[in-house]
């Protein structure tokens, strides 16, 4: 295994449990989470991440997540995300690690699919 894919294999554990010890072993203390790159600001601090965690999903997602390139510091993952019955997601993920192998920043970036032409 890698940092990264350690890295995934935990937060896949967190996003189905909730739980919050398993938030707090992927997140630093001091990690910035955004949504999107563009967000005006991110959520800062692992009470925060712990909190918004718990907020319910719109479904059970179904996820094909994989690493794409890492480094000591970052890793990438890509993958898609289906809730079903709400929406899919395309998916780049960047991991910006703390010595410890928690992220010290997440950022996300989706897309959702393209919607056909009404022509």
């Amino acid at each position: 295994m890698t940092k990264t894919s350690d890295w995934l294999e935990g937060y896949i554990k967190a996003w189905g449990s909730k739980d919050e010890a398993d938030v707090r072993a992927i997140f630093a203390d001091d990690a910035e989470y955004w949504f999107r790159p563009d967000d005006a600001e991110p959520v800062v601090g692992i009470d925060a991440i712990v909190e918004m965690w718990g907020d319910p999903e719109p479904a059970d997602p179904v996820h094909d997540l994989s690493v794409l390139v890492e480094d000591d510091r970052v890793g990438i993952v890509t993958g898609t995300v289906d809730y079903p019955g709400h929406e899919r997601y395309s998916n780049m993920w960047e991991v910006w690690f703390a010595p410890d192998g928690r992220a010290v920043k997440f950022v996300e970036w989706f897309m959702t699919p393209r919607k056909p032409d009404a022509a």
